[in-house]
């Protein structure tokens, strides 16, 4: 398929099979990912473990962030329910699993969020449960004003977006007085002793590129973020996470508007780095989606490319024997993780 045709047909991305359609395209002009691994003698991409759960609890939100690779928004009306939860839950208990990582759209507005990290902790209490927060959830009405209590009580790590530390770049991302209102949430957290030294609670902030570029040095970054909020505004974080925008959903819309798409992945492939491919994230993580289905990762997630079919395709049959010998589901999206420092869901990789 032309990808100029494909362009056009994408101005309004709605369904994952255009965007895989978009992404193959490229390899008329790349070579495709699975090439470049199998040049590295990988002859087949195997997990090497599942220790990280992560599990998207619903595509709701209120934000419509551009960056946004979920797409999520006030309008969607994906949920995951608590019957899918449970089987989350049974698998959690056989899986081995050290970590729980929960994400959305904005997590805290599942109905059922609070009862899930009860009962994790009821069977777990030493597993790290992180929640992808986007911070303006907790200061945008008093339905969710408590949570900050609530994760600490139950001791959640919080990994909140931060796009930049000043509030032209953030807001221009985000929307009108996110970063208002994302530093009023930053200093809840704080005032209950997140990010503090010592303290035990752990305050993680994302930077996502606003454009069509990779992110700069995290360390570099995270110092520069540490000056500047600690000196400005009297906030403390433990560190910074720096995400390659990978070319799916909302960002790919944003590339094909702008003409940027080419570029973009030529970016990607002329900066793949071979020492990331161990470190990648799909190698240790198992990524579950609202309604229980199981993915490589959540970018393949949203183009809903599920894991091998001749593994189980759903929470409910979790057989973690079968789910480590499965191949991971590749494509041209995958050069978003390997590129320059490596890119996943804890940071840069390299």
């Amino acid at each position: 398929m032309k990808l100029q045709t494909l362009k056009k047909r994408g101005s309004k991305l709605a369904a994952a099979n255009i965007q895989v359609a978009i992404l193959e395209d490229t390899a008329k002009n790349i070579p495709s990912f699975e090439k470049q691994l199998r040049d590295l003698n990988y002859t087949t991409f195997k997990p090497s473990s599942i220790d990280i759960f992560q599990v998207n609890v619903g595509y709701l939100c209120n934000m419509t962030c551009e960056h946004c690779h979920v797409d999520a928004g006030p309008t969607r009306t994906e949920i995951m329910t608590r019957k899918t939860m449970q089987y989350c839950l049974d698998a959690l208990v056989v899986s081995g699993a050290h970590t729980i990582d929960i994400t959305g759209g904005a997590p805290e507005m599942n109905p059922h969020f609070k009862w899930f990290i009860e009962q994790i902790r009821k069977i777990n209490k030493d597993i790290e449960i992180i929640v992808r927060s986007n911070l303006t959830i907790l200061v945008s009405n008093d339905n969710y004003k408590s949570y900050p209590e609530f994760f600490k009580k139950h001791n959640l790590t919080v990994i909140a977006s931060l796009p930049c530390y000043t509030a032209e770049n953030t807001d221009k991302q985000r929307g009108d007085k996110t970063f208002q209102r994302s530093l009023q949430a930053l200093r809840r957290l704080n005032d209950l002793g997140y990010g503090k030294e010592h303290s035990g609670l752990k305050l993680h902030l994302v930077y996502n590129p606003g454009g069509a570029f990779l992110p700069g040095n995290q360390m570099k970054l995270q110092a520069d973020y540490k000056r500047v909020l600690k000196q400005d505004f009297s906030l403390e974080f433990n560190n910074l996470y720096t995400i390659t925008n990978l070319p799916v959903s909302r960002f790919l819309d944003f590339l094909l508007k702008e003409e940027k798409f080419d570029d973009y992945m030529q970016l990607l492939l002329d900066s793949f780095n071979s020492a990331t491919v161990e470190g990648l994230m799909c190698r240790n993580t198992l990524s579950v989606s609202w309604d229980g289905f199981l993915y490589d990762c959540d970018f393949n997630q949203m183009l809903e490319l599920q894991v091998q079919k001749s593994s189980p395709q759903h929470i409910q049959d979790f057989d973690l024997k079968a789910l480590l010998n499965r191949n991971i589901m590749l494509g041209q999206h995958c050069y978003g993780c390997t590129a320059g420092a490596g890119s996943g869901c804890q940071g840069s990789v390299t």
